[in-house]
């Protein structure tokens, strides 16, 4: 499925493909980076988002059409290209944590040496445009621990309003957060 990347003034939210996900899981870096259009950090992915990085190379295999709603990896448009974090959606509309059929989740990661400057904002916003102007998406959800400051600060500057929480298996304790966006002209 050819999926089109996402470009913001400073990033460029690259889809993630099957074949740039098998590269990244199974060391081909030089391959990787070429998809990406940039650098990757080293030592990454590491152990800790392997898993994550498996479940939607796998998410994807089973069902190409779930590749757009899926992970998205952010890479800084300014030279040299460098992959600073990632972004997406928990899965097409349905999946998130409210249940609700018409409503998409977010999820996002930065690097922490990118952290701060405003970059997870960008994404963010970017994917909520793509969703709403793509797919007439209104909805979003947003799942963030109690003690993630930035996350809370980043939901609440982009209207976010907090509806409840739940518990979950992989983090714990989690506040949930939605935004609905009026109906356009």
């Amino acid at each position: 499925m050819d999926v089109s990347a996402i470009v913001t003034p400073r990033l460029e939210l690259v889809p993630a493909s099957r074949a740039l996900l098998d590269a990244l899981l199974e060391g081909r870096r030089d391959e990787a980076e070429a998809a990406l259009g940039g650098s990757i950090p080293p030592g990454w992915p590491d152990e800790a988002v392997a898993p994550f990085l498996r479940l939607r190379r796998d998410q994807i295999r089973r069902d190409p059409a779930t590749q757009p709603w899926l992970v998205r990896f952010l890479v800084a448009r300014a030279e040299p290209r460098t992959l600073v974090g990632h972004a997406g959606f928990h899965g097409p509309p349905g999946v998130n944590a409210l249940g609700a059929a018409d409503a998409v989740e977010l999820g996002y990661a930065l690097f922490p040496e990118h952290r701060g400057r405003g970059l997870a904002t960008e994404a963010v916003e970017a994917l909520v445009r793509w969703a709403a102007a793509e797919h007439g998406i209104r909805r979003f959800v947003a799942s963030v621990a109690p003690a993630n400051e930035p996350s809370l600060a980043l939901a609440r500057r982009l209207g976010f309003v907090h509806v409840g929480e739940h518990s979950d298996e992989e983090d714990g304790r989690e506040l949930e957060f939605e935004l609905l966006l009026e109906d356009g002209p």
